[in-house]
């Protein structure tokens, strides 16, 4: 069985991981979409709740499961059984870091493969950051996340003190 894992932090979950997210599915025999636990960015949400997040946008495609992890992304795969590591590249700014990153991972684990894909040209311009930013200034991020993430923007938002 080919498996392949899709890493990030998903904070929040967004359409372009989720076009990412298909689009694998339809390569690999199973797709493993891992949240990284990587406190080190201060996620808006909680490991828990972009694990749940994530479960519930990639709900009924049957060959995609959610999981976390914490420590070293190769040993991840190998734990999982992963031949391969799935990045997202939106714009050439991405590039140069996830090939630095590619070539990290290869020299800790030649057996770990890394294959870059493009979301469509609709989410090239998604990111989690962006996302954030819009929902906090009050503007409608509801084609840019699935609507569950949508809600949990809403309430994660709203709970959050206000700056004076």
């Amino acid at each position: 069985m080919r498996t392949v894992i899709y890493p990030g932090s998903f904070d929040p979950f967004t359409n372009g991981h989720l076009d990412i997210v298909h689009r694998a599915a339809k390569l690999f025999d199973h797709v493993i979409v891992a949240v990284a636990k990587n406190e080190g960015k201060g996620p808006l949400f909680s490991l828990d709740e972009r694990l749940a997040l994530v479960r519930d946008s990639i709900k009924g495609q049957a060959n995609v499961t959610a999981d976390t992890f914490d420590g070293l992304l190769v040993d991840y795969v190998e734990q999982r059984g992963g031949q391969a590591v799935i990045r997202g590249l939106r714009a050439v700014s991405d590039f140069e870091f996830e090939f630095q990153l590619a070539l990290m991972n290869r020299k800790l684990n030649e057996r770990v493969e890394t294959i870059f894909m493009m979301p469509k040209d609709t989410y090239t311009f998604l990111s989690s950051r962006i996302v954030k930013e819009i929902a906090r200034l009050g503007g409608d991020v509801s084609s840019f996340v699935p609507a569950r993430v949508v809600n949990a923007l809403r309430e994660k938002i709203a709970s959050q003190p206000k700056n004076p």
